[in-house]
């Protein structure tokens, strides 16, 4: 315990700087998650891929893990020139004691909000700065991230939910032709989904499915 206080000793310049490191890294550490799901593109992409496995009606297939580090993975990808822009520009320099912690937060923020604030509706953005009784920010250097991560999140979510609907309109027309020639055939105790879900694969795997929906969520972040 004596060795844990000396260790945190304000009275040694070294021993403060190394203290700071590691209250920002934990810091960084505790709201990671929340970073990750609000202020990357991980909820276009988890939910895009979600309305997929639920217009083909395969319930569990492919599994929540699967699912889940796909979009983990996808993210990384896309996030790849935000993040090694971070890292040179705030995180080494701070690191090598180079700029001080209030100059890191200003140069790490920067990507991000250029990022977000790109892929963000005006009229959401509109929404919270109005709220909040914020004038209009001049540069994206000016937009809170109080604000701006909110409304990037909802545009996130409709976006998602836009391209979800076009996922959604090819597997829809196949059920209602399943349903409509059941009934004809007299066959109304007959669940359609289980006549149409082996039609729907098959569509899928014939058009490559996975590559054409992540090559849309690719494309919709340029």
């Amino acid at each position: 315990m004596t060795e844990f206080m000396e260790f945190f000793n304000t009275n040694d310049p070294e021993n403060v700087s190394t203290s700071i490191k590691l209250l920002l890294l934990l810091t960084v550490l505790s709201i990671a998650p929340s970073i990750l799901i609000l202020m990357t593109s991980f909820t276009r992409i988890l939910i895009v891929l979600s309305f997929v496995r639920t217009s083909l009606g395969t319930q569990q297939m492919p599994p929540n893990q699967v699912i889940l580090a796909l979009a983990l993975f996808l993210t990384f990808f896309i996030m790849t020139p935000v993040f090694t822009e971070v890292n040179e520009e705030a995180l080494t320099p701070l690191f090598n004691d180079e700029i001080t912690l209030d100059e890191a937060y200003e140069r790490a923020s920067l990507p991000l909000k250029e990022f977000m604030s790109k892929h963000t509706r005006q009229k959401d953005l509109a929404l919270f700065l109005g709220y909040a009784g914020i004038e209009r920010p001049e540069t994206v250097e000016d937009i809170p991230l109080t604000a701006l991560v909110p409304a990037f999140a909802i545009s996130e979510m409709k976006t998602a939910f836009q391209i979800g609907f076009m996922v959604f309109i090819p597997f829809l027309v196949i059920d209602m032709i399943v349903a409509s020639i059941l009934m004809s055939m007299g066959m109304m105790m007959l669940p359609p989904v289980m006549i149409s879900l082996p039609f729907k694969i098959l569509l899928f795997v014939l058009v490559d499915g996975w590559y054409l929906v992540v090559k849309s969520l690719l494309v919709s972040f340029n």
